[in-house]
């Protein structure tokens, strides 16, 4: 559901945001360019153990000149996740700022996949406690997001995250090994993670 505040009325800082995540809200620009903030009554988490990784995937990820960063290039790895068109895009400039000034105070990070020093896919998320909610991502190239997917939650599991939150569940994530949880549990987990540190929180 919508819930306010919205970008039109009252400026969206990032102290803002974070209370917004800790109650289990979400982020999107309307059409209208209104920030808005949502709940799904189901989650999408990965499992802390590591997505599920097809063979065909870990050819993929075993192709010479790929590497895998972290926080290399923020900005880049936010605007390239941005749809050519505004269906189904929820990325605003005004959410790019705050994004982006959220990732100079440490608490938003990106995963960039480079192949031959090229940005080929990647995602972007915000920790809070021991929770990650990973944002959006894309690819240039082929399975490059499920690259990037596969080393955030990794990477979230070394760092002593408890909770990798992929928000809504669809068939790709489901695919990939993410469960859907009730929002009465998503809710308590979420508690328990924001009593908790990492250090990209």
């Amino acid at each position: 559901m919508a819930f306010g505040p919205s970008a039109g009325t009252v400026t969206l800082t990032p102290w803002l945001l974070r209370q917004a995540y800790a109650q289990g809200l979400f982020p999107m620009t309307d059409d209208g360019g209104v920030i808005r903030f949502y709940r799904s009554t189901c989650r999408a988490l990965f499992p802390m153990t590591g997505a599920h990784v097809s063979r065909s995937l870990r050819k993929s990820m075993r192709q010479p000149g790929l590497a895998v960063v972290f926080d290399q290039d923020f900005e880049a790895t936010v605007r390239a996740c941005i749809r050519p068109d505004w269906e189904g895009n929820w990325i605003s400039d005004d959410l790019i700022r705050l994004y982006l000034m959220i990732f100079r105070e440490g608490w938003a990070h990106s995963v960039e996949v480079r192949w031959d020093g090229l940005l080929v896919g990647g995602l972007f998320g915000v920790a809070i406690g021991t929770c990650f909610c990973a944002e959006s991502m894309f690819h240039r190239e082929t399975d490059m997001s499920k690259v990037a997917l596969v080393h955030a939650v990794n990477h979230c599991r070394e760092l002593g995250f408890t909770m990798f939150d992929a928000q809504v569940m669809n068939p790709h994530l489901a695919r990939m090994g993410a469960v859907e949880v009730s929002e009465a549990e998503y809710s308590v987990r979420l508690g328990e993670a924001l009593a908790g540190s990492t250090p990209w929180s």
